[in-house]
């Protein structure tokens, strides 16, 4: 059977290869395929059914569009984008909050002097009003955070950042002690919620790949806002301005990101149904997985919260006592606060490479020696290793509140990050104390290597830790 006379389909034509349409083209005579070695594919197609008598339109037949088809899978893209982008949204919105809650806290620290000023308060007023405000936060974590669980993390951390921008723009029009202190109290109230919530939130947005460089960005944000809030109203105080309006200025601002965060945070979903009641993952309500291992993640907060908040608090003194000059002495925590903010998004990022338990090791063996190291070494040369120190001095925070997510189930994390900061407000309150106390017994010198040498009781914690985690690769 030659070419010619054998029965040949459009779609056959369509399927084959050049060569092969060259092979059934070499076997025809007829004037369309005159040439045929150097027709293109589409060419050689239209020559051969016109040799063959092909009816070449078949090819033209009308197909209607799927518009069901379409459309599912246009919003299937456009979820895929959502989705990727939903993770991105939440940590910006939750730095924006973390700026402005700890930007708004460490703000009394600058308007103490100016309040007492403005108003003729007493120090025992000083004192009342920045207890009030420090109380608060301490002791609204917990209950925001069993708040959240009912009402969502979003609604009330954007409830809490509103409370506390209206408390700061009260403050800025206060007429006297009451009003200062009312409002104070109320920021406190509104500022509890950002921490356990932004906690929350990241490491739901970020369950498992991310989530501790994800936090770690977060934290370094806290101290962006300290740096950033206190900066500019020491300079436009040095500039002429009164205090009031940059601090209404800044409740302002308060509330304006307390709806930038409500649109940007994607609500939560539902929670999944609830363990049987025998399931030792949710013992006392907690959802805790493994109560061990939170018990000494709880205990290695404890010891890094004491020591960083006392080696801050008497920092300045060991450095006047090692003869530098009052005002390079008064430069030691800035020092310090500027390593960390490096040392809060490094640390975030060396969990994610080491794990948790190598990156605690690594920075509390840092800090202990470091520590010891300011102790020893000639006043200049301790001064200029405290930005150093700084980075694993604030930075295993980092690693610790990015471990609470392994530790406990995603529905209960509000609750668990509102104890662990809770501890580390506490300890806030009772490490200056205590340090302070053996400062006087033993001198500034003893009660900070004191700290040093403490630091060192997270070893055997994180050895306590480890089977909660669990083996952890290396990603370098």
């Amino acid at each position: 059977m030659t070419e010619e006379t054998k029965t040949w389909t459009y779609d056959q034509l369509k399927h084959s290869t050049v060569a092969e349409l060259r092979e059934i083209a070499k076997g025809i005579e007829h004037e369309a395929l005159q040439g045929y070695t150097q027709l293109n594919k589409d060419h050689l197609i239209t020559a051969l059914c016109k040799a063959l008598k092909i009816d070449a339109h078949v090819h033209h037949e009308a197909r209607g569009i799927d518009k069901a088809h379409f459309k599912k899978k246009l919003k299937a893209r456009k979820a895929g984008v959502l989705s990727r982008e939903a993770p991105r949204r939440a940590l910006r919105a939750c730095c924006a909050a973390h700026a402005l809650h700890d930007g708004l806290s460490d703000l009394t620290y600058v308007l103490l002097p100016l309040l007492a000023q403005t108003f003729g308060l007493s120090l025992a007023q000083v004192g009342m009003i920045r207890a009030a405000h420090r109380t608060a936060m301490a002791a609204f974590q917990i209950p925001a955070g069993l708040l959240a669980e009912r009402f969502g993390e979003r609604n009330l951390l954007a409830a809490g950042t509103f409370i506390a921008g209206a408390a700061f723009t009260a403050l800025g029009l206060a007429s006297g002690f009451w009003m200062i202190l009312v409002a104070l109290f109320f920021a406190g109230v509104g500022s509890a919620v950002q921490h356990p919530l932004c906690s929350t939130i990241i490491s739901n947005a970020y369950p498992e790949a991310g989530r501790r460089a994800a936090l770690g960005t977060y934290n370094l944000f806290g101290d962006v806002g300290k740096f950033a809030f206190g900066g500019l109203l020491s300079l436009l105080l040095m500039a002429d301005w009164s205090w009031q309006s940059p601090v209404a200025a800044y409740g302002i601002a308060g509330m304006l990101i307390a709806g930038t965060t409500f649109f940007w945070i994607a609500p939560r979903a539902a929670p999944a149904a609830a363990p049987a009641e025998n399931s030792t993952a949710w013992r006392g309500g907690w959802g805790i997985r493994n109560r061990r291992g939170f018990t000494a993640l709880c205990l290695i907060e404890i010891v890094d919260s004491s020591t960083r908040v006392g080696f801050l608090t008497l920092v300045g003194f060991l450095m006047i006592d090692k003869g530098l000059p009052t005002g390079w002495a008064a430069l030691s925590v800035p020092l310090i606060l500027v390593g960390g903010m490096a040392g809060k998004f490094a640390c975030g990022l060396l969990a994610e490479r080491l794990g948790i338990i190598r990156s605690i090791v690594i920075t509390e063996i840092a800090t202990g020696a470091g520590i010891l190291g300011v102790v020893a070494l000639p006043g200049i040369t301790g001064f200029l290793l405290l930005p150093l120190l700084g980075i694993v001095l604030q930075g295993t925070s980092s690693v610790l509140y990015a471990t609470t997510g392994d530790l406990v189930e995603q529905e209960r994390l509000p609750r668990a990050f509102g104890l662990i900061y809770t501890l580390g407000s506490v300890c806030g309150i009772a490490a200056p104390l205590g340090y302070g106390l053996a400062g006087d017994h033993f001198g500034v010198s003893g009660a900070i290597a004191l700290m040093g040498f403490a630091i060192f009781l997270t070893l055997p914690l994180s050895a306590m830790l480890r089977p909660a985690i669990g083996a952890e690769p290396v990603r370098i």
